[in-house]
């Protein structure tokens, strides 16, 4: 009886590690291709960012002085931001997305 038992919860214990390593590649899968997206903005005009994603929640200049938009949205009850930073040319150089799935 004794046996049994350490082989069931050796088995329920596999079966639990199994299972977060697919919910970890899930979440990874959805991060590049969240990312893959945002990453085609790269280069182009904050106005073709503006028509595709809608005017920011927020904009302001950040330290180096270029202006940064920042998109927040809920999915799930998760808070999601998206922040583009767009440079003197208005041209977008670069993006951060934290919590967007």
């Amino acid at each position: 009886m004794q046996k049994f038992k350490v082989i069931f919860i050796s088995l329920l214990f596999f079966g639990l590690l199994s299972e977060c390593q697919t919910v970890k590649k899930k979440t990874d899968d959805i991060v590049k291709k969240e990312n893959e997206e945002l990453s085609k903005f790269i280069g182009k005009s904050s106005s073709e960012l503006k028509i595709k994603l809608g005017k920011p929640d927020e904009d302001f200049k950040n330290e180096k002085g270029n202006l940064e938009l920042i998109y927040n949205s809920k999915k799930y009850l998760i808070p999601c931001e998206r922040r583009f930073e767009i440079n003197s040319e208005d041209v977008v150089i670069g993006f951060v997305s934290n919590g967007c799935f």
